[in-house]
């Protein structure tokens, strides 16, 4: 759904005044890595012009897979005249906007989340006054918008977006993507004026091998702290923001494992993250698989170089094909085009042959997905596994939305679609439901990525057996809530994420069941769920995110949303979410607030996310320093690393503050239980255990 944001400006002697009232606190959003990230304060109205990106400052810390990306840009209006700036931030997958600030004079301003229709009411009846509020709503499922009014001529805009996400892990290997494209308007120069830094600091109870970014090489310094805490960064002056940082880095479990991190807050009911990674015991198999490649070549992917990240990806995926494999290459518009007309064996003539088949390719015509599904699910043979691989941004009609999904579900038994999503503008909703509905997987690809690297990740996937029918139980504490509700399939190098909420405290005994190639394997570990633990507040709203999500899903599924509306206002407003049925709404101080009986649940939120992201930021101070001391001679009035100062801030904030102590949980035992065969030690086990030797006996079968 698209709508339209109108902000009302105050009169030119209330400029100041105003631009306090027009923030607008930027929400969270749902999907892919891999979508712009870099905001634009853009001069419009009717105007025209693009405000300077004096600073921009990236500030990212990930724990244990969670990141917290805090985005801080500084503009400039280099005109000498007052001008209406629209700002726009499609926001990345998965990702949860936790704050969007403006500073004026200093103070910063943070907004709350109110149902839709009242805010719109609310925002309204400021105008009448000539006071203007800030309010945000959603423009489509992937973009929001503000508009800033006025900003003087020759004056700065400080703006500030905190976002969390959960990164995507492949075969041990953990990618963050920081999307600097921004195409909100073509003829922008995405260019700062000033510097442009990117820091990343890497926390994780696994421990941490290697770092790099295929994206900006030798741009990025890495320092290993330890084991479990890494940081790499990147500086420059006058930067481009239109192309995507990449950075991967490797963790060292080598077997299958369970990881839980969880967040509760004295006297409430506690939020927890289970991941469930599958590890190297999953051998490969012998007998080969049938793939056919669906090439989206319509017009849409003519933009921003979609179609050749496709041919590349589809070229370094069938480099990696066996001798015992078969494959297809269909290219669609609004009608398939076949290149062989039936399966071909992978030898290297046929594989040369499609080479030459997809250079050929243009990108023009609509996009109609539907023919080509079905024509590639023709392909079926009973006794072999039909991969169905779709590379495309997903940009077909509305309406073809529910019969794509309805032809998910009518499938061949043996057949699975692969959704890989390509370029900055796709339609991550459709790719992932499609792919999730039939036991697949989805994936996005970056123009910073590597094409090579991610087919040989992705085929690993598919040649390894995967295990169906996961089915997780915890006893000792009371779980409900939990999502998704249906665990999908594990493959090899891949990790399912399961949220939920718990009640009660202490040891739970977690099982995990699974179907693997027809045999039930199950293991158990017991994990603490803690009374108190405040160290992770972000996986709060990453739950409730979740939880948005698959109420979305499932209404979308029977074509309505009526019995789902209520329960995503209760969660947008609950964890301050900002979603088709909320919105963001900015008022001058928190006398405004009252007035209208908003309670500050975000602001409070705020406010305690930031003390546990202060007192991690120490924890990290603290091993970077001894690191440091452990360089060089070690005299001995050297020897004992000096204190950590607690970080101060000069800033005013309209959060509202406490005298209380930046403090949070004790560290708790360890939380991960890596693969090990030793029984009754710390480890969890074998997640199938006996499984490798299960598959070396039957690969001995006559």
């Amino acid at each position: 759904m698209k709508t339209r944001l109108r902000i009302i400006s105050a009169s030119k002697n209330m400029c100041l005044k105003a631009m306090a009232f027009a923030l607008v606190a930027l929400l969270f959003g749902m999907f892919a890595d891999q979508s712009q990230a870099a905001g634009l304060l853009i001069a419009d109205g009717g105007f025209g012009g693009v405000l300077e990106i004096e600073e921009h400052d990236v500030r990212v810390t990930i724990n244990n897979g969670v990141a917290v990306t805090r985005v801080a840009q500084v503009f400039r209006n280099t005109e000498n005249r007052q001008v209406e700036a629209l700002y726009t931030f499609p926001v990345p997958k998965g990702a949860s906007v936790a704050n969007f600030s403006m500073w004026i004079n200093g103070k910063e301003m943070v907004g709350e989340v109110l149902e839709k229709k009242r805010a719109r009411e609310i925002y309204n009846s400021y105008k009448t006054t000539r006071r203007d509020p800030g309010l945000l709503e959603q423009r489509d499922y992937k973009t929001f918008e503000m508009r800033v009014f006025p900003i003087n001529g020759g004056a700065e805009q400080k703006v500030e977006i905190v976002y969390y996400q959960e990164l995507n892990v492949d075969h041990d290997r953990a990618t963050y993507v920081y999307p600097l494209a921004t195409v909100s308007r073509r003829d922008v120069d995405s260019r700062t004026t000033g510097k442009f830094a990117i820091n990343v600091e890497i926390k994780s109870a696994i421990p941490i091998t290697t770092i790099e970014s295929p994206s900006h090489g030798n741009g990025f310094v890495v320092v290993n702290h330890s084991d479990t805490y890494a940081q790499a960064s990147l500086e420059t002056t006058s930067g481009s923001l239109a192309s995507d940082v990449v950075v991967h880095y490797e963790l060292a479990r080598p077997k299958t494992g369970l990881d839980l991190i969880t967040s509760r807050q004295s006297g409430e009911d506690g939020h927890f993250l289970l991941t469930l990674t599958a590890g190297k015991e999953f051998s490969e198999q012998d007998e080969g698989m049938d793939y056919v490649f669906v090439l989206d070549i319509s017009g849409s992917m003519g933009n921003d170089s979609k179609l050749v990240m496709s041919k590349n990806s589809v070229e370094a995926f069938i480099t990696e094909l066996g001798s015992a494999d078969r494959f297809e290459v269909m290219t669609f518009n609004v009608r398939p085009n076949m290149l062989f007309g039936e399966l071909s064996a992978a030898t290297d003539e046929m594989k040369e042959t499609a080479k030459d088949f997809m250079s050929s390719q243009q990108a023009r015509g609509g996009t109609v997905l539907t023919p080509a599904m079905t024509t590639a699910y023709k392909y079926s043979d009973a006794d072999r596994t039909l991969n169905v691989v779709i590379l495309s941004d997903g940009m077909t009609e509305q309406k073809e939305r529910r019969t794509l999904l309805q032809l998910i579900q009518s499938r061949p038994r043996n057949s699975r679609v692969f959704c890989i999503g390509v370029g900055n503008e796709v339609n991550r909703p459709l790719l992932e439901q499609m792919a999730d509905d039939s036991g697949g997987l989805a994936a996005f690809i970056s123009r910073g990525d590597n094409f090579k690297r991610q087919a040989k990740t992705f085929r690993r996937k598919l040649m390894r057996p995967a295990a169906s029918d996961v089915q997780l139980s915890i006893e000792g504490v009371q779980v409900y809530d939990v999502e998704p509700p249906i665990l999908p399939n594990l493959y090899h190098g891949s990790s399912v994420r399961i949220y939920g909420r718990f009640r009660g405290s202490g040891e739970g005994k977690v099982s995990v069941r699974a179907n693997v190639q027809g045999v039930e394997m199950t293991q158990i570990a017991n994990l603490l769920f803690p009374e108190t633990d405040l160290n992770n507040p972000e996986i709060e709203r990453m739950w409730a995110w979740k939880r948005v999500d698959q109420l979305l899903k499932k209404a979308d599924r029977t074509g309505s949303r009526g019995q789902v509306i209520d329960d995503i206002i209760r969660l947008g407003q609950g964890y301050s979410i900002v979603t088709e049925y909320t919105s963001f709404l900015v008022l001058e101080n928190g006398a405004e607030y009252k007035r209208w009986k908003i309670e500050r649940s975000n602001a409070r939120r705020i406010a305690r996310d930031r003390k546990a992201q202060v007192a991690r930021q120490n924890q990290l101070e603290a091993i970077r320093r001894k690191a440091v001391a452990d360089i060089g001679p070690q005299p001995a009035s050297l020897a004992r690393p000096q204190p950590v100062p607690a970080p101060t801030s000069s800033s005013k904030s309209s959060v509202p503050t406490s005298s209380t102590p930046v403090t949070t949980s004790p560290p708790s035992r360890s939380q991960s239980r890596d693969l090990g065969f030793s029984p009754g030690s710390g480890p969890v086990g074998p997640l199938f255990l006996g499984l490798a030797y299960w598959l070396t006996r039957r690969k001995k079968r006559p």
